[in-house]
């Protein structure tokens, strides 16, 4: 679990360890990682951490190699859910910035199941691969480019990487969080937050919380004859 320290990704982490799992957490926050970690396993969880920098691909190979490790070489579920946003207007977007976004969102989630998928392809038990979308999949969003071009094209790249695998006993789905009560929204402006609630049939935000459920279902064998899908999470937004 990528991006494990905080926000949506913790959310689906407790919720694999709230049912028995063994989970790696991953994040590039040390102190806060190693935190999280420790908080879980006074719970008596087995949560495990791997302090990386998923924008460096020597790092992600790194990441991997000491995750893989402390899983006995054996993994059920990927779920690579680190994301960051960052804001401007297109024609003042800073490249490097681009480029931080891409990295991480884009490239580093197809560095993670090419791994993931060379060590599942070889297990009698397949496994679960489970990415995360957003709601700017379908939508533009305003003043974040990077993150709604890195966000539709994981989207794609589930459909694509389904195709493949799809007979060969792994499972790749999308699921799309909707308006979420996390850090990531935290720079959003009070109107535009106001804008998103009012769509919302649900007539809240989410929260971590509930992710699990749809996490749960897609890791596990209740979810074995769905792949490729993009699966929305979000209240109600997409179809009011």
């Amino acid at each position: 679990m990528t991006g494990g320290a905080q926000g949506l990704s913790r959310g689906m982490a407790e919720g694999l360890l709230e049912n028995g799992c063994k989970v790696v957490l991953v994040d590039i926050q040390k102190e806060k990682l190693e935190a999280v970690c420790e908080e879980y396993r006074a719970m008596g969880y087995e949560a495990y951490e791997v302090c990386g920098n998923l924008s460096d691909r020597a790092d992600v190979d790194r990441i991997f190699t000491e995750a893989m490790e402390i899983l006995d070489g054996k993994l059920d579920v990927l779920i690579p859910a680190a994301g960051v946003q960052r804001r401007h207007l297109p024609e003042e977007f800073p490249i490097e910035e681009w480029d931080l976004v891409l990295n991480i969102n884009l490239n580093a989630v197809f560095l993670m199941i090419q791994k993931a998928l060379k060590v599942m392809l070889k297990q009698a038990a397949g496994g679960k691969i489970i990415t995360i979308g957003s709601m700017v999949t379908w939508f533009g969003g305003t003043t974040v480019p990077a993150y709604t071009a890195s966000k539709g094209a994981v989207s794609q790249l589930t459909k694509s990487l389904a195709v493949d695998c799809a007979g060969r006993n792994i499972n790749i789905n999308c699921i799309c969080p909707g308006y979420m009560d996390t850090e990531m929204c935290a720079n959003m402006t009070q109107e535009r937050k106001d804008e998103c609630t009012v769509r919302i049939p649900a007539g809240r935000w989410g929260t971590p919380e509930d992710l699990k459920g749809p996490v749960l279902f897609l890791a596990s064998s209740a979810s074995d004859y769905l792949n490729g899908t993009t699966i929305p999470v979000d209240g109600g937004y997409l179809v009011k």
